[in-house]
């Protein structure tokens, strides 16, 4: 099963707000996920990202892709060097 981590969009009409899910690249965008990883508000000044840094490491490390926007987004958190560096170790 390929599994991404992704953005899950909630929130009202013309103002959205996102939940980093881990689901499986098969399911629709607003369907059903593996398990929540944490919230991204880009309403709010300066954007609100909020992510459980463990949890997003081991899944990366067992083999889920994160998408274009997620792998930005925890870029700016230092996740991405922080796999780098983990898998270097091994």
């Amino acid at each position: 099963m390929a599994v991404k981590i992704r953005l899950k969009r909630m929130g009202a009409k013309k103002s959205p707000f996102y939940r980093v899910v881990v689901a499986d690249s098969r399911a629709p965008r607003d369907g059903r996920s593996i398990e929540e990883l944490g919230t991204y508000n880009p309403l709010r000044e300066p954007v609100e990202f909020n992510v459980d840094h463990d949890r997003a490491l081991k899944w990366m490390l067992e083999g889920a892709k994160p998408s274009d926007t997620v792998r930005n987004l925890f870029s700016s958190e230092g996740l991405m060097e922080k796999l780098h560096n983990a898998k270097n170790e091994k």
